[in-house]
């Protein structure tokens, strides 16, 4: 496994990014080879806070959630922003057979339960913030405290939907990744030209984008994938899960419209929460909502 580390001038003067950047190493089990990776991740807020895990998905990164975190953190909560392997400031491996779910999930865990030892942590995902954090939900459910799922899945093989298939083959068939213009389709807000240049900032040129290319092509859509049996019992807790857990999905998303009903109707700790669909909200609902989603939470935590 080769590394690519981002230039730290890439991030000078990011819009509205005034957070101290944090680091930890993380390894690749499977791959005793494999160098140490640097994860970077945001830590905000009182250090004794409840723990709030906000994980980014395909292709952003903690930038993500710039607007979220400052709402979270003046009612009190300690907000964790990581950049999952291959995004944001954390190493990029090259290669994108580098690139696994289950890597992705352990990549975290060791982050999340190892290095910061997190508990009774509140969860928000997005996209594949989801996908990674749900699983950790299913293997770790006792480090979890609340759940909050805003355009996301958990698949298990049954396909999904045509905009993500038509979005699927577009990543792996496209010759430049356009990250800047991918954000800016699947938000209904226009971007500044600072925001598309923030995304694209990790991403010097393609060779750093490996991570970025492969994600879409490692959601499990045909029953055959390898990660399949393990988001299966991720189901299975998440179906006995009677803690609180809120859906706030957004009513512009074709790739994601839908998806909040099975969480409503399969998990316990859905029934009776104040269920939310965001409207003016594309896929990527932190741009266009940010703010609302988080005092949304707040209200939510402190009922």
């Amino acid at each position: 496994m080769e590394l690519l580390r981002t230039p730290d001038d890439r991030f000078e003067s990011l819009p509205d990014y005034p957070f101290a950047p944090h680091w930890a190493e993380v390894s690749t089990p499977d791959d005793p080879t494999a160098p140490a990776i640097r994860v970077h991740y945001l830590d905000e807020g009182p250090a004794d806070g409840p723990p709030v895990l906000l994980l980014h998905g395909e292709p952003s990164w903690s930038y993500l959630y710039r607007t979220m975190i400052p709402v979270l953190v003046d009612a009190g909560y300690r907000c964790i922003a990581p950049d999952q392997v291959g995004f944001g400031k954390s190493d990029k491996p090259t290669a994108t057979d580098d690139y696994t779910y289950a890597r992705h999930v352990e990549w975290m865990r060791q982050l999340l339960f190892e290095h910061l030892d997190l508990q009774n942590v509140i969860f928000f995902g997005q996209d594949w913030g989801g996908l990674v954090g749900l699983r950790l939900v299913g293997e770790h459910p006792d480090r979890f405290a609340r759940i909050v799922v805003g355009n996301t899945g958990l698949p298990t093989g049954h396909g999904m939907s045509e905009a993500f298939d038509q979005w699927r083959t577009f990543s792996q068939t496209v010759d430049i990744l356009p990250i800047g213009m991918i954000l800016q389709g699947a938000t209904s807000t226009e971007l500044s030209d600072g925001v598309v240049a923030a995304y694209e900032a990790p991403y010097p040129d393609e060779s750093y984008k490996a991570g970025a290319r492969i994600w879409p092509a490692l959601v499990p859509v045909e029953p055959d994938d390898p990660a399949v049996p393990a988001n299966l019992a991720a189901w299975e807790v998440l179906r006995g899960w009677t803690k609180p857990l809120l859906t706030t999905f957004s009513d512009q998303d074709p790739v994601t419209g839908g998806g909040h009903r099975i969480f409503e109707r399969e998990v316990p700790g859905a029934e009776g929460q104040p269920h939310v669909i965001i409207e003016g909200g594309g896929h990527f609902l932190q741009e266009d909502c940010g703010p609302l989603i988080a005092q949304t939470m707040v209200d939510w935590m402190a009922d």
